[in-house]
């Protein structure tokens, strides 16, 4: 079922790599949420190109740095000369291009470089499409991540706090970073009290169904909560089928090498599962195939 939004905001809904892209149009100027990963950073252009349908972008705002939020920054800076806006405790990460903070070297992602000209803080007041969005501070899956909520119309631009389905990784907690998994569940308490008619996520559709949104993600963090075991082998299989799909496809000999090529991936295993490398090679490879996330034919392993 598709949601109603207002006419000042229209959702590029995109598929993997790249997060959702939302413009906010203001008479013939308009703001855009983030930016998709660096390899779709052309199809970015020429979307938001078309989009602004003669209106000039004047800024991008990011929920977060994650390689698929950020990946097209640069590209539209040097499109539309627009002013990139980060969260502020992204500053420093950024300003140093800090590839290990950015998690682009853990997870073996890439971005371009790119410079911001401001900072928005939690609890700062933006006007986009119109209508004034407050910036929520939404630890967990980021812990600089932020959340833009517009009381009058009910919408929560959720970035990866919170999908129709669930919610982005919990990285901080499995980096030793932070207690992300204790963040997590202070956001989705606080996100919840909220009068929500509307969410429009990082990935996926917009979506009404608010409750049941919550429900599911509530009810998903507290069996990692039970079991960071589980949020670990989670992640692996995430990050590994995010690389392949950036690969493409490789020989499936030269699948193991891919795999613990990937620090995360080696990293995590050796701190909750204690894997051997035969096992988790075997056990990524066995239930990506399953659910659909690879495909294996000839000899090859492809990204499903």
């Amino acid at each position: 079922m598709s949601v109603a939004l207002p006419a000042s905001l229209l959702v590029l809904e995109r598929g993997w790599l790249s997060a959702n892209n939302i413009l906010l149009f203001d008479g013939d100027q308009a703001t855009l949420i983030d930016s998709g990963y660096v390899t779709h950073a052309e199809q970015t252009v020429d979307l938001v190109h078309h989009a602004l349908a003669g209106r000039s972008l004047a800024r991008l705002i990011n929920t977060h740095s994650h390689s698929d939020h950020i990946g097209g920054n640069a590209a539209l800076k040097a499109a539309f000369d627009c002013a990139i806006i980060v969260p502020a405790g992204l500053h420093a990460a950024i300003a140093d291009w800090d590839k290990d903070a950015l998690l682009l070297s853990p997870l073996g992602q890439q971005s371009a470089r790119f410079q911001h000209d401001s900072l928005i803080d939690a609890n700062d007041e933006v006007e986009m499409g119109g209508l004034n969005w407050q910036a929520l501070a939404v630890p967990g899956h980021d812990m600089e991540a932020l959340a833009y909520y517009n009381p009058e119309k009910r919408i929560l631009i959720s970035g990866d706090a919170l999908w129709e389905n669930g919610f982005g990784v919990i990285f901080p907690e499995l980096l030793g970073e932070a207690d992300g998994l204790a963040s997590a569940q202070e956001t989705l308490e606080m996100l919840s009290r909220l009068p929500i008619d509307i969410v429009i996520p990082g990935h996926g559709k917009p979506f009404s169904t608010v409750d049941a949104a919550f429900e599911r993600a509530f009810r998903r963090l507290a069996n990692f909560r039970s079991n960071i075991g589980q949020l670990a082998w989670h992640a692996i299989k995430v990050i590994v089928s995010f690389a392949m799909m950036e690969k493409r496809q490789l020989p499936k000999a030269d699948f193991p090498a891919f795999v613990l090529a990937l620090p995360f991936a080696v990293d995590v295993n050796a701190r909750f599962l204690n894997l051997s490398d035969e096992r988790l090679v075997a056990g990524v490879e066995r239930e990506l195939l399953l659910v659909n996330a690879l495909r294996l034919s000839d000899g090859m392993i492809t990204a499903g």
